[in-house]
């Protein structure tokens, strides 16, 4: 019985060591946003921003393979917040569910408030799950514009803390270069291995038409009709994608390009709701759900039906995603050869920069660098 027991214990340390070695690398990013009363431009360039990032983000491969995309995301410093939890809210835990972080940043609303930026990224580390793969990049991004040592809790210890987790701290200040480093942002990231930066945070796009936009824009409605929703919450999360897309949309017709063109990447998968993401992970059983579960064309399909029904989405969408990876990518070149010399960077151009400094110390390459 003791050799049995003996036995049992190795397999089960081999079975976890395999996994975990096997496990797909991930890029996780808690985003942490001050949403104080001065803080509109942030929360702007933020809601603008994300697809921009997703979209530079999905072009990273580690070992030959695309790692996931994990976000998290906080707000601190707003007076609407509990003060007895330091005017600090988890928004999400880290997900890939890119419609429920878009849609989490659309529902933000400054107010004014105290900002405590040890505490908060204190409690990214005590409430998110960082796992601990070798391989895997994570990063915290703060953006703010208050002195950063304000609050009970030391962001020096703090700071600490993350580097010995091999957690990277960058901090991004929402206003001049030197004013940030007298107020300790520099400090912040330094002592956490991570970068500083400073960004105009009142500053906007100035949106350049291409010949591409409106294909663009033509094909990501082809593209939604090829998702079908299934299970309890297939509906409302079919919606919510739409209602994504609206908000993109409210901000200009760039960012609407920019998700648009997030969605016709591997990063932007549903599988919670949508049968042909679903169909694609292994262990799926088409045969487990019941006829409430599917939508009403499918109801009364056979299982081979079913299955022909599910793949000729899945070709359709492969087939539109294609064309909008390509036009994307003549429409960034076309963009780049009309735009003027932007000075001031940007949230997104901040991200970005400290992403692809940090992932190369982990053998992350992308699109550009091959």
């Amino acid at each position: 019985m003791k050799k049995f027991k003996l036995a049992l214990i190795s397999l089960l340390i081999i079975t976890v060591l395999s996994f975990r070695l096997n496990a797909t690398t991930s890029i996780k990013v808690a985003l942490i946003l001050d949403t104080s009363n001065s803080m509109d431009g942030l929360i702007d360039q933020a809601k603008s921003q994300l697809w921009s990032v997703v979209n530079e983000l999905a072009t990273a491969k580690c070992n030959g393979e695309t790692p996931d995309l994990q976000i998290a995301l906080y707000e601190y410093g707003n007076d609407r917040l509990p003060m007895r939890e330091g005017y600090i809210r988890l928004l999400t835990q880290f997900t890939g569910d890119l419609d429920l972080i878009s849609k989490k940043l659309f529902a933000l609303k400054t107010d004014g408030g105290s900002e405590f930026c040890g505490q908060v990224i204190e409690s990214a580390l005590k409430e998110l799950d960082w796992e601990d793969y070798p391989n895997d990049l994570k990063l915290i991004f703060i953006a703010g514009n208050e002195p950063f040592d304000q609050g009970n809790v030391s962001f020096r210890e703090v700071c600490n803390t993350t580097r010995d987790k091999d957690i990277t701290v960058n901090t991004i200040y929402c206003g001049n270069f030197n004013e940030g480093v007298q107020t300790h942002w520099k400090e912040g990231a330094s002592i956490s291995g991570g970068e500083y930066m400073n960004i105009d945070q009142d500053r906007q796009y100035i949106y350049i038409k291409s010949p591409y936009d409106e294909r663009i824009l033509k094909l990501n409605g082809r593209l939604n009709k090829t998702y079908i929703a299934y299970g309890e919450k297939g509906d409302s999360y079919l919606i919510r994608q739409a209602e994504q897309d609206n908000n993109a949309r409210s901000m200009n017709a760039e960012v609407a390009i920019k998700r648009t063109a997030s969605k016709s990447k591997s990063v932007y998968k549903n599988v919670q709701w949508d049968l042909v993401d679903a169909s694609e992970e292994e262990g799926f059983d088409l045969e487990a759900l019941s006829p409430k579960e599917l939508p009403e064309e499918m109801k009364n399909m056979s299982i081979k039906e079913k299955k022909i029904y599910i793949e000729a989405k899945q070709k359709e969408r492969k087939e539109i995603m294609s064309e909008i990876n390509n036009l994307s990518k003549k429409r960034d070149l076309f963009v780049i050869k009309q735009s003027a010399n932007n000075s001031g960077k940007m949230l997104d151009q901040a991200i970005i920069q400290s992403v692809k400094t940090q992932a190369k110390a982990r053998n992350f390459q992308f699109e550009e660098e091959k």
